[in-house]
């Protein structure tokens, strides 16, 4: 059980691509990012990180009829409230401080291809030159969840002081990972605490963007960082893609089967009488579904423990 919120200058860290399934985890830092009125302070200049086959640029047309291309890049962000503490941060007569009324920091950008250990090092020095006392990881993956149960999501903590406070535990996965973890073990060896917030998106519709994953990662978000986010149309652009996936469903037996069974397994492990055995049967056959290829992240696995995607 939680204990309180994160305490200290706190800095978000999320990336596109492999980490952000459905695109929950992204669409959940920038909403933080917008109410909290964040700004742009800093950036990691992406040549030598990104692959820009994956990665493109963005070609656009300006009022005078010039086109200009925007480059993909890792951007840091600040806020810009008052603060007790001295100003850190003076780039192009942006004044960016902070203080009890905003010690948040972000940092949000597409996943590097290349130079990992280079581009973890940078990560971690902007962290450091924010006094950042702990950097948080958000991330969402495919897994075999239904889309009509509650989003599963976890919080693990690499940090003994952090563990207790929220009252979670360290990651017990080992496997392929993502930059996310290392950046986080970077951090870790150079003091800055650590804690990651994942959550689990249906496999079987992951290639839309998911509101209600992005739900479920700010009211965890919500509660660690003790932050109010407002969720605008996101209730509603939730129950419009939970409609249109039964839709779906309704339209193919097999799908409807499959979701069926998922549900069935969820209820099972969540209902209030199943036994210590259930529930180590249960994470047996997700353990026995699993496939190298489909690991999720390092930090991913936490007190759901949400598993991948079977192969359907």
């Amino acid at each position: 059980m939680s204990t309180g919120p994160i305490i200290g200058r706190i800095m978000l860290v999320a990336f596109e691509g492999w980490n952000d399934a459905g695109e929950a985890a992204s669409t959940a830092v920038r909403r933080v990012i917008d109410a909290c009125e964040l700004e742009p302070f800093d950036e990691i200049e992406p040549d030598d990180f990104l692959d820009f086959t994956f990665a493109r640029p963005m070609l656009r047309r300006l009022e005078d009829g010039s086109r200009a291309l925007s480059w993909p890049a890792t951007i840091a962000y600040a806020p810009t409230r008052s603060s007790e503490r001295e100003a850190i941060v003076e780039d192009a007569g942006l004044s960016v401080s902070t203080g009890a009324d905003g010690e948040l920091f972000a940092l949000l950008g597409a996943e590097p291809s290349r130079n990992w250990l280079d581009f973890a090092d940078q990560a971690v020095e902007i962290a450091r030159q924010c006094e950042v006392d702990a950097m948080v990881f958000v991330g969402a993956m495919l897994a075999d969840v239904p889309h009509t149960r509650p989003t599963p999501t976890s919080v693990t903590s690499e940090s003994a002081s952090l563990r207790h406070r929220l009252g979670v535990q360290q990651s017990e996965y080992e496997g392929p990972t993502g930059i996310m973890s290392v950046i986080a073990m970077a951090a870790e060896q150079v003091g800055i605490q650590t804690a990651s917030v994942w959550a689990s998106v249906p496999h079987y519709v992951h290639a839309t963007h998911v509101p209600k994953a992005t739900i479920a990662l700010l009211d965890r978000l919500t509660e660690l960082l003790d932050v109010t986010v407002p969720l605008g149309e996101l209730p509603r652009l939730a129950g419009e893609w939970e409609s249109g996936v039964d839709e779906l469903a309704e339209r193919d037996d097999d799908m409807r089967a499959y979701i069926g069974h998922l549900e069935q397994q969820r209820d099972t492990v969540e209902s209030p009488e199943a036994s210590g055995e259930a529930l180590a049967k249960e994470f047996q056959r997700f353990l026995e579904t699993q496939h190298p290829d489909d690991e999720p992240d390092a930090d991913a696995e936490g007190d759901d423990h949400p598993a991948p995607p079977p192969p359907v």
